[in-house]
């Protein structure tokens, strides 16, 4: 899987020392767009949209809020870190479910292995490690220690 190369991966002059895995928490195979999670985002009184990126069920990696703003998906952990967020997350009953295609997997890997070279000193969270939540619905910790 190769990153877009339009993709904006500028070094944040926050002290990013975390990136936080998260799932949209939609049924799998729904279509999930920025623009959508944006509006959920501000409907919540956000300023936008608060992942910095979103990984489509295609894989294909959208560019939500920019690196050098603190995001809006964590709290108590938005100043140090970047959010990644994957489409999906629940199953057709509404159960917290990984969902994530095979598409999803391999560019999540890619995404999650530029922010560590971006950031060698980040480490990589569910967002499950910080909230009681299921979210991403896998132990995102455990399955991306090695990158």
């Amino acid at each position: 899987m190769e990153i877009h190369k339009q993709m904006a991966f500028e070094k944040s002059r926050r002290n990013i020392t975390e990136i936080i895995v998260h799932c949209t928490a939609t049924p799998a195979g729904r279509r999930v767009s920025v623009a959508d999670i944006d509006s959920w985002h501000r409907q919540r009184g956000f300023n936008g949209i608060g992942y910095h990126y979103v990984v489509e069920l295609d894989g294909h990696i959208a560019q939500g809020r920019p690196v050098h703003l603190a995001g809006a998906h964590c709290k108590g952990h938005n100043i140090n870190s970047i959010g990644v967020v994957y489409v999906g997350g629940l199953d057709a009953d509404g159960r917290a479910t990984d969902t994530r295609t095979a598409a999803q997997r391999n560019a999540l890997i890619a995404l999650l292995s530029q922010l560590r070279r971006i950031y060698p000193g980040a480490a990589i969270h569910g967002h499950r490690d910080f909230a009681a939540k299921e979210c991403p619905c896998f132990n995102a910790t455990k399955e991306y220690a090695a990158l």
